[in-house]
């Protein structure tokens, strides 16, 4: 094992918010979730990233508050998000463990990790690999992350602390964009060497047609673009709900225009869903309240804006082929290319992998995939999907909440970012885990903060703020009269 220093200072972080609230440490274990490439310790060949180091720290303070413990525990009951994401990583331990090994041999796969065969590029027997190992303890991991941010969220306080702390994402992932931008083109791109240090094979030097591959924190463009596309969903809905329009707008603008100069096709193919997304809610939210002024502006104004630059590029020629051949490079001919052949091969292999096993899935972390729905079929068959659509159902379409209200418009944020994620790894998702930021957001659009605002008795009726009972009622008589006045009704 060997400790890096950002690691380091991830650990001088864990022991200095030890000493400050509670909602410092859910907010810098959220923001230490950005950093895609930086690894703080390795274990053997396994990378530990400072989010998942950050978070044993986060654990053992919530355990040893009764109050988070009462409320870690209630997510997980049954009509609860919670419940169900704890089967499906209950289940997905099982398979890891048990499913490579009682069907060895019985079907060929493309492994997500290192296995008993050489690496050929092509195909192995079925087979315990590294991966089940690893993806079991993320999985683990986002659990957690889940657990913590809802039951941290389940108080008026602890929700305004976690929606904070997405937003200091948002601007994390914005603010390491435009550095990455800015170390290449000054070549000073050492500066960031300190968060790239992980054993992944790194991107972030790559361009296409002489633009830069934007990377930001991340391992690679389409990670970026994936993480963008969760952030414009959360910080574009508390725009267009007027929460901090200033600064959320500023975000909403930034992380859109960095997504689309990424070069990734993730965020080309995404974005128009996202767009879509974005837009029903204007039209949900417009006329409800004067916050929502925005709303209403980008409802009348984005189909004309839209039809507007159809028609500017459509008018120049050259300005048009420049757009169509650049489409053509990033996305439509991006299943023709050696990447896009592979990719759709890794699917093809688990979808096979799915029907070889009988519908029940080869195990957690097998199987490499450029899809979510593939690995979860591939990988945890039939079972372990239907959990996961559960909790997602749960997370994503239950309890809207009072409507205008702060709570029901970050519930819908997260919930946007959520979609925005799950769309992107629906394109690339090489595993079924989603990551903790994820899981995080997640966990904003799963807290119910509200049951305990009903639940605290109001002032007049707790026992030191209620008024005193009349002098008759304690068994007193009332003092007489003084002298010389009069006994009024």
């Amino acid at each position: 094992m060997s400790i890096e220093p950002i690691g380091l200072f991830t650990l001088a972080l864990a022991l200095v918010c030890l000493f400050l609230d509670y909602g410092v440490m859910i907010t810098a274990l959220v923001v230490a979730t950005v950093f895609g490439s930086a690894a703080a310790l390795f274990i053997g060949g396994a990378n530990i990233p400072p989010a998942h180091l950050f978070m044993g720290a986060v654990t053992v303070v919530t355990l040893s508050r009764p109050r988070q413990c009462a409320e870690l525990i209630r997510a997980l009951h049954p009509d609860r998000p919670g419940f169900w994401i704890l089967c499906f990583v209950v289940y997905g331990l099982v398979t890891a463990y048990f499913y490579p090994r009682v069907m060895a041999g019985q079907t060929q796969i493309v492994p997500l990790g290192n296995s008993a065969f050489d690496d050929t590029g092509s195909t192995v027997p079925l087979g315990p690999v590294s991966s089940n190992f690893t993806q079991s303890i993320y999985m683990v991991a986002s659990l957690l992350v889940f657990l913590l941010v809802t039951s941290s969220a389940a108080t008026p306080e602890g929700f305004r602390t976690a929606v904070i702390a997405a937003t200091a994402y948002v601007t994390a992932n914005v603010l390491f964009a435009l550095l990455d931008l800015a170390t290449y083109l000054t070549g000073t791109q050492a500066m960031l060497e300190f968060m790239r240090n992980a054993r992944y094979a790194l991107h972030t030097e790559a361009d296409v047609e002489g633009m830069k591959r934007i990377v930001g924190s991340f391992t690679e463009a389409s990670s970026f673009a994936r993480s963008s596309l969760g952030s414009l969903g959360f910080i574009g809905t508390l725009w267009l709900c007027g929460r901090r329009p200033l600064l959320t707008g500023t975000l909403t603008v930034l992380t859109f225009v960095l997504a689309l100069l990424s070069t990734s096709s993730t965020a080309l193919a995404v974005m128009p869903v996202m767009l879509v997304i974005l837009y029903l809610t204007a039209i949900g939210r417009s006329g409800t309240s004067r916050r929502a002024r925005a709303s209403a502006v980008v409802a009348v104004t984005l189909p004309l804006i839209s039809i507007a630059v159809v028609l500017g590029i459509a008018a120049h020629p050259v300005l048009s082929q420049v757009v169509m051949g650049y489409l053509d490079t990033i996305v439509l001919s991006k299943g023709s290319t050696d990447s896009g052949i592979e990719r759709g091969s890794w699917n093809t292999s688990a979808l096979q992998n799915f029907l070889d096993s009988g519908g029940i899935g080869v195990g957690l972390g097998t199987v490499r995939t450029s899809s979510l729905a593939m690995a979860l079929l591939g990988g945890l068959g039939v079972i372990g999907t239907l959990f996961y659509a559960v909790f997602m159902g749960l997370t994503l379409l239950r309890n809207p909440g009072p409507r205008g209200s702060f709570v029901t418009d970050a519930r819908l944020a997260a919930r946007n970012a959520c979609l925005g994620l799950t769309a992107g790894d629906l394109l690339i998702g090489s595993s079924v885990d989603q990551g903790l930021f994820f899981f995080a957001i997640a966990g904003i659009a799963a807290a119910r903060p509200e049951r305990a605002t009903r639940a605290a008795p109001p002032a007049a009726t707790r026992p030191e703020t209620a008024a005193p009972p009349p002098l008759a009622a304690r068994g007193r008589r009332p003092a007489p009269p003084l002298p010389g006045t009069r006994k009024t009704a």
